[in-house]
């Protein structure tokens, strides 16, 4: 053979290897890529060719599929009630990335999860039955909640203190899931939703963590407390009316003028939401001190997943004395989400113990047998926050508060409420409408069924000197509260 036939075959032999590493590259490691690319349509096109599984509330099904018609998507989802359990579902959609439950559990729901898969699925490589999401949502607390906060924009919170188990999760003004879940029709919709002012695509209740207002004081009372710094809730504090921000010339100012905050308890504080008292309270213990109690409640995690995963709640570092004084009354950069005020109350209303807040029970496959329980995780992520002892003391000031002080709004024949009120500051020298807030947990006499919750009311239609959390967010507590313990 003479050199050049030689070096051609080589060139050939190289060409041949070449080709038989790219198509080897490209079935084993691009193919796997471009078969899960969210561009892919055969991915679509496989998720919607059968009804997917359901997310399920108090044995019902809030969730279906329709046949479509005219297209190569053979199903598209749809919801029962869509705009009330939004905030639950999110949406699963032809066009776009699903959201809250529908993208979490999206493989449980449209059967690829390997957890589903028989051993006649595995020889055969067909898909699974779909599983279904098991919630912890109660209907009766979810309706209540999405009614009473009606045309408000705001956010609710329900759970139960001893289980973790959220019963409600409201965030209004909300959306119907079913205008995204057609790719035809879901561009129109998608636009529309984005460019409303009123947002209500966001989860109001678990990812807007907005000032906590005078609600965050039981957290500083907490920190008090649990410090040593104060022995009980009926002791006098040190603190003085008016109370100068320290390096300043500001006097913080109370609400009430006339209410006695010299000096007042903690009780008495709570009672009539004292900001001198809490915001000297927070000095004296140091921004340290304040940030561990608050973090021990579920404050700067980054990971609260309920399995949806809640925007952090902040309490900032860095401050100097004047703004940790106004940390201690939820103001200056501390922020919080509904889910993590109702935290608040139920570590108070459990004798100081958190337990992993959860809002799925359990998840099924086809057949109905469990694949993973939820419940069971909750109960073992319990923490010890606080001392039986502080969080009885707690709860005695919470009681004065809906008994005899700002929030006696939360009133309920034949259940024992405690609570605490709050009104942040919105804008630039509190020029905007404040938020309204109220956390709270209330126990049955008779049976002593229990349950926390908070509210938040971000906009409503009332005059700004009629918004408070007694006067906007204690009815919605309250009657969330009552269906609750029925």
């Amino acid at each position: 053979m003479n050199k050049t036939i030689r070096r051609a075959s080589v060139f050939a032999l190289l060409l041949v290897l070449a080709l038989l590493v790219r198509a080897t590259w490209v079935q084993f490691y691009d193919g796997k890529a471009l078969a899960e690319d969210n561009d892919n349509r055969r991915n679509a096109i496989e998720t919607y060719s059968r009804p997917l599984g359901n997310i399920i509330v108090a044995g019902n099904a809030i969730t279906g599929s329709a046949r479509t018609k005219g297209s190569d998507l053979a199903y598209r989802r749809t919801y029962t009630d869509g705009r009330l359990y939004a905030a639950v579902t999110g949406y699963a959609s032809q066009a776009y990335a699903p959201t809250q439950l529908e993208g979490i559990y999206h493989d449980l729901l449209n059967g690829t999860d390997t957890r589903l898969k028989t051993v006649l699925d595995t020889v055969t490589g067909e898909r699974a039955e779909p599983g279904d999401v098991i919630t912890t949502i109660d209907p009766a607390v979810q309706k209540a909640a999405y009614r009473a906060l009606g045309d408000n924009k705001g956010a609710a919170v329900a759970l139960d203190p001893r289980t973790g188990r959220i019963l409600a999760v409201v965030s209004t003004p909300s959306y119907d899931p079913s205008s995204l879940t057609d790719a035809n029709t879901a561009g129109a919709a998608w636009k529309r939703l984005t460019a409303d002012k009123e947002k209500p695509l966001t989860n109001r209740a678990l990812r807007q963590p907005l000032p906590p207002g005078s609600t965050f004081k039981l957290v500083v009372a907490a920190a008090a407390l649990e410090d040593g710094l104060y022995r009980n809730v009926d002791e006098h504090t040190d603190s003085p009316d008016p109370y100068t921000l320290p390096g300043t010339v500001r006097a913080l100012p109370n609400e009430n003028r006339s209410a006695p905050c010299r000096n007042a308890s903690i009780r008495v504080a709570l009672q009539y939401s004292c900001n001198n008292v809490f915001a000297h309270m927070a000095v004296q213990l140091g921004q340290d001190k304040v940030r561990a109690m608050a973090e021990k409640f579920g404050f700067d995690d980054d990971r609260q997943d309920v399995p949806v995963r809640a925007y952090a709640s902040v309490y900032p570092s860095g401050m100097d004395k004047a703004q940790t004084a106004l940390s201690g009354i939820g103001q200056f950069d501390v922020t919080a989400t509904p889910l993590q005020m109702a935290m608040v109350s139920a570590t108070i209303a459990n004798d100081g113990k958190l337990v992993s807040p959860h809002m799925v029970s359990r998840t099924t496959d086809g057949g109905g047998d469990v694949v993973k329980n939820y419940d069971d995780a909750g109960a073992a992520g319990t923490e010890q926050v606080l001392g039986s002892a502080t969080a009885e003391q707690l709860r005695s000031a919470m009681e004065t508060v809906v008994k005899d002080g700002t929030g006696t709004n939360a009133l309920i024949d034949g259940v024992t409420v405690g609570g605490k009120t709050g009104t942040a500051q919105h804008g630039e020298n509190n020029s905007k409408t404040p938020y309204a807030w109220f956390t709270s947990y209330g126990r049955s006499d008779s049976s002593g069924k229990e349950v926390a919750v908070a509210v938040m009311v971000e906009q409503s239609d009332a005059a700004r000197s009629e918004v408070s959390g007694n006067g906007l967010a204690a009815p919605v507590a309250r009657v969330m509260m009552r269906a609750a313990l029925k």
